[in-house]
């Protein structure tokens, strides 16, 4: 069993010390790079759910885009 088993992403992120890394991949918008993050923590198949539902609504997830315009910032 994974040791990310029953952690939520989050949880995941920070355990895997990957919460730079997966913000910076938000900011810029790298699908791929976001995929990849999620995929060192275990999230399979999810990973390309996750990514595009962060990207499609960023401010549910924290992030912003300060002009209503470009690539997301978190709060």
């Amino acid at each position: 069993m994974s040791k990310f088993a029953a952690m939520t992403v989050n949880e995941r992120l920070a355990e895997a010390n990957l919460f730079e890394d997966w913000d910076e991949a938000v900011r810029a918008c790298d699908r791929d790079r976001m995929i990849k993050i999620l995929q060192r923590v275990d999230m399979g198949d999810l990973a390309f759910s996750t990514a595009d539902a962060v990207l499609a609504d960023p401010e549910r997830y924290g992030y912003f885009k300060e002009d209503g315009h470009g690539p997301p910032r978190a709060k």
